[in-house]
């Protein structure tokens, strides 16, 4: 078993990512970043200034054009599609961001604790070729794939923002080595992320698509992990498991219509600490990705904080809402699996 304390990677700079007026990822967040990391560190908990992610980092999920024209626009205002903006400092700051993941996964395989980048701007809409969604660079991506470079045999990335990460998916859609599993609300941005698409060529059965209608609660989310995800992380055994936490399913956010609660992300990592704890000796680091309610925001870092750090991890908390959106898609997302996993594992 690794050594039980949580490294919080956190900077003043994911400020200097600057967004047009009325933007939801904006520098408020990144405040919120702040304080909560600051509030760690005065209870005693080990907050670092991260470097940034090399080229080659990038380029290992980024196309060498791509990482190029990011560069470009240092300095310069530009919008990269309807939803995505640089300013001056951008691309910097995403490399920052995407270097502070990999930073937490290598502390979680060296075996020196779990690990949480609290970073903007978010990461997991970006393909290897184009930004979208509020995103420059794939972080969570170019963790996984420098932790495969690094020697770990197998990744899993557990997605539970409320957006589909298609540009995780794709990236890597046809690598067994990585599992990717997101809970996602669908119909919805980015339009992707069906029950049906489970990976491609030797990648077929490492994509794990649990899409949930509007609406879906605390228990939908619950049943989602304890029926689905854990059981397909203890199969899939890897050395590493990945968060990419977005907070935008909570019942307060301003952009999805999801109704979970702080108690039901407490759940959701919950859950994730725990398996990680069997599976592969705690290495678990997780990346901050969407969650545009301030308040909610700061509340669900709180709880996540808490959850990963010293204290037991102790009993998940128990839900009694309705499950009729998980209900709907369980027994199709099993059949989808279910040829290419053991036997037993649903």
């Amino acid at each position: 078993m690794t050594d039980t304390a949580l490294t919080v990677f956190a900077s003043q700079r994911f400020a200097d990512h600057v967004t047009p007026p009325g933007y939801p990822e904006r520098v408020g967040r990144a405040e919120v970043m702040q304080s909560a990391a600051a509030a760690f560190a005065e209870r005693g908990g080990a907050v670092i200034e991260p470097r940034p992610a090399t080229d080659a980092q990038l380029q290992a999920v980024h196309t060498d054009a791509y990482v190029a024209s990011i560069v470009a626009t240092s300095g310069r205002a530009v919008s990269l599609d309807p939803d995505t903006f640089t300013s001056p400092q951008s691309h910097d700051v995403a490399r920052l961001a995407a270097g502070a993941i990999v930073q937490a996964a290598e502390q979680a395989m060296a075996g020196r604790g779990r690990a949480l980048a609290m970073v903007r701007p978010p990461g997991h809409h970006a393909e290897s070729d184009r930004a979208m969604g509020f995103c420059l660079f794939n972080s969570v991506a170019v963790a996984a794939a420098h932790a495969l470079a690094q020697g770990a045999s197998k990744v899993a990335v557990v997605d539970y923002d409320v957006h589909h990460g298609n540009g995780t998916q794709w990236i890597f859609y046809d690598d067994p080595r990585v599992l990717y599993v997101s809970t996602h609300q669908s119909p919805f941005y980015p339009g992707t992320g069906a029950a049906a698409d489970i990976g491609r060529d030797a990648g077929e059965g490492r994509t794990l698509n649990v899409p949930l209608a509007a609406g879906a609660t605390d228990a939908d989310y619950d049943v989602a992990f304890t029926r689905l995800i854990v059981p397909a992380l203890r199969a899939f055994a890897p050395d590493l498991v990945l968060v990419s936490a977005g907070y935008d399913a909570h019942e307060r956010d301003p952009l999805a219509g999801m109704r979970v609660t702080t108690p039901g992300y407490h759940a959701m990592i919950r859950h994730l600490r725990a398996a990680a704890d069997e599976i592969c000796d705690g290495r678990l680091a997780g990346v901050i990705e969407g969650g545009y309610d301030l308040e909610a925001l700061g509340d669900c870092l709180e709880v996540t904080l808490d959850v990963l750090g010293d204290a037991p991890v102790g009993e998940a908390p128990t839900f009694s809402d309705s499950t009729a959106r998980i209900d709907a898609v369980l027994d199709q997302v099993v059949t989808a699996h279910r040829p290419h996993w053991p036997s037993g594992v649903w």
